[in-house]
């Protein structure tokens, strides 16, 4: 793709489903990571929770980096920061407290349904421009055992994702029924919103 030496990218983020979705599309980039206070961020809908959390990331990131460079560099540089929430019976869950609170959610989407909202948010530091949007995927699911639910407990790694809600999982996968969206969004970032942004922010 052409597109790769015209700009570069930083990716905002230190999720490793991020990092390989963004490669898959094939692009390089650094990676950056921002550290907020999450829960010190509150919004009235999910969707402007998730933007504003990206915002922040992206503010987090600019801080430290020397933006005059970019701004004399000839190639543009694009940073990409996002955010998800999982959204369920209309409350925004982010990453479990706890195991027992990992547990919990997974015993409720068990023959129900979740959603996962996620923001994508573009800024090109070389002129400061910066577009955004959100996207949405509805998620089944069959009746998960709670034999699969501790196994997934126990493993930790539903501790790191919001809403403790991972589908690509393989003790997860053979009970999600349908999902109404892409599986890129739900992992992280949706790749066509992805692609868009960027070419928006140039």
């Amino acid at each position: 793709m052409a597109a790769i030496s015209s700009y570069k990218i930083i990716l905002g983020s230190s999720s490793v489903a991020r990092r390989k979705i963004l490669s898959e599309m094939g692009y390089q980039f650094t990676l950056m990571t921002a550290d907020i206070d999450e829960k010190s961020i509150r919004k009235e809908t999910p969707e402007e929770l998730v933007m504003a959390l990206a915002e922040a990331k992206a503010e987090a990131i600019i801080q430290r980096l020397p933006v005059d460079d970019y701004l004399k560099d000839a190639q543009p540089t694009l940073l990409i920061t996002s955010d998800q929430v999982v959204v369920y019976e209309g409350v925004v869950r982010e990453k479990p407290s706890s195991k027992e609170e990992a547990r919990q959610f997974l015993k409720d989407y068990s023959g129900r349904h979740a959603a996962t909202v996620g923001s994508v948010l573009v800024t090109n530091l070389k002129t400061g421009l910066r577009k955004g949007d959100s996207d949405r995927v509805e998620i089944y699911f069959n009746e998960i055992p709670d034999e699969i639910i501790d196994r997934l407990v126990d493993e930790g790694i539903t501790l790191n994702v919001a809403g403790g809600l991972l589908i690509e999982h393989p003790l997860i996968l053979p009970f999600v029924k349908e999902v109404v969206g892409t599986t890129d969004s739900v992992m992280g970032l949706p790749k066509s919103l992805t692609e868009k942004l960027l070419k928006e922010a140039l």
